[in-house]
């Protein structure tokens, strides 16, 4: 099924009606008569959009989406309304209330179906996100919510220049957004130049057909890497129901199709404006989450979890290269001593230095991960013997030979590290090998991991050897 329709109409007659209509493109239909059982049935059953009528025995479809809005599990549900000829003060109301939209009848049934799968597109997408953003804030990954909220930016784009120009003068003043004007045959070429705007107000005029270029250019914004998550509001400045259906499954998240009313267009920007900066919001907490996910927050560097799944990149790689790389595993000595003497401030910035010098030690395709509290990981992709051996021993003089200042030292204290390498240099190429659960490890899978076993060996070996040195593991013959 495409979706769970809520229908809430004290009619039974329009129920069954609207019903036959969604079932036949595949809509799971629910159906209540008065607001309290829409109400009961969402907190149970969670639709994905509820169709009410615009009067309801108990309420009005306005009452209803205001109480939706109060409860976290259905605050996110969207609500579509069907109703008669309405004055133009219950209809303000029902939109200010949250209502995405209020359709008079006779509806048209393809703008219907259109108007009902971009709801639930934009229910799903927001979903998406929203679980996105709930994940990362119970794992601790989120941040902060800032109370400053940057100044929306609309667009009106249009041929008619003298038109939209009267629309703005009168638009601006109820917005309390930046509204600006442009033309449709320069749009994208703007956009390319200049900070994208939030919501773009694309106006079909009286042509007919429209030019091209209008119904083209929703594509083309949502093709576009600056504008793909931007609002899209067509305004028909005469009614076209096939025309509305086009631009909605085109991809306009909200449609005007009745002309220009300032305070009705006012009232739906600062709803796209809303839902964009909401959704930006969510997608930067999951971006933050995923860069916490792979990075170690204390020096920058990337972690084990991301350590591992490279080294298995870099080892398919130079398989199928013939190329050889190296792994090495680097052991501060006597770290521990550090945080004793001096606290564990000191030995955090001794970490942070440690990986600042490792950077400048190594070429920029390697990669360098903290891998443990004072060990680190270093893969050198299409790295000769000769070269890894001499990175490995300029890291020993690096950290060796230059004390750190740090916290709670009046001078500079002397640190080492010692440094295990194991190279692969691609003269064997092993068979799938059987690992202890029987399972099949591929070859390069199972060199990665063996190369890294034999780094530790010979990390084990320089630390026995007296440490502040560097020890290669060599295979067996």
């Amino acid at each position: 099924m495409q979706g769970r329709i809520l229908i809430v109409d004290p009619i039974a007659t329009n129920r069954i009606v609207l019903k036959v209509k969604l079932a036949s493109a595949f809509y799971t239909v629910l159906q209540t008569a008065t607001m309290a059982e829409a109400l009961e049935l969402s907190a149970t059953q969670t639709p994905d959009l509820i169709i009410s009528a615009l009067a309801l025995p108990d309420g009005s479809a306005a009452e209803l989406c205001q109480h939706l809005g109060a409860a976290a599990q259905t605050k996110h549900v969207s609500v579509l309304a069907l109703g008669c000829a309405t004055d133009a003060v219950t209809r303000m109301r029902t939109l200010g209330a949250g209502v995405q939209d209020v359709l008079i009848k006779p509806i048209d049934d393809t703008l219907l179906l259109c108007r009902v799968r971009s709801l639930i597109r934009a229910q799903n997408a927001a979903a998406e996100w929203q679980m996105r953003d709930e994940t990362s804030r119970a794992l601790g990954l989120a941040e902060p919510e800032t109370s400053f909220a940057p100044r929306g930016h609309c667009v009106l784009v249009g041929q008619d220049k003298t038109t939209i120009q009267a629309w703005a003068i009168t638009l601006r003043p109820l917005l309390g957004a930046k509204l600006s004007l442009a033309n449709s045959r320069d749009i994208m070429r703007d956009v390319q130049t200049e900070r994208a705007p939030d919501v773009f107000v694309l106006v079909i005029g009286p042509d007919t057909p429209p030019p091209p270029e209008t119904l083209g250019l929703i594509s083309a914004l949502r093709a576009n890497a600056s504008t793909r998550h931007a609002g899209i509001l067509v305004l028909q400045t005469k009614p076209d129901a096939a025309l509305a259906a086009t631009a909605l499954d085109l991809g306009a998240d909200d449609l005007m199709t009745d002309g220009f009313d300032a305070a009705e267009l006012a009232l739906r920007l600062k709803s796209l404006l809303q839902r964009k900066q909401q959704a930006e919001q969510m997608r930067q907490t999951v971006r933050t989450g995923l860069k916490a996910a792979v990075f170690d927050p204390l020096t920058g560097l990337h972690n084990r979890r991301y350590a591992m799944p490279h080294l298995a990149r870099i080892t398919e790689h130079a398989h199928k290269t013939r190329t050889p790389f190296a792994v090495m595993l680097c052991d501060l000595d006597h770290f521990k001593r550090i945080n004793d003497l001096y606290g564990h401030a000191s030995g955090d910035a001794v970490l942070v230095e440690v990986a600042d010098r490792l950077r400048s030690a190594l070429r920029a395709m390697d990669m360098v991960a903290r891998i443990g509290g004072e060990e680190f990981m270093i893969v050198m992709p299409a790295t000769t013997p000769a070269e890894a051996q001499n990175a490995a021993l300029r890291i020993c003089d690096l950290i060796g030979n230059r004390p750190f200042d740090v916290p709670g030292s009046a001078t500079p204290i002397p640190i080492t590290i010692s440094i295990g390498m194991a190279l692969d240099n691609m003269q064997a190429t092993p068979d799938c090998q059987k690992t202890d659960h029987g399972s099949q490890l591929q070859p390069e899978e199972n060199t990665g991991t063996r190369l890294m076993e034999r780094a530790d060996k010979a990390l084990y070996a320089a630390k026995l050897k007296g440490r502040n040195q560097v020890k290669l593991s060599r295979p067996a013959a």
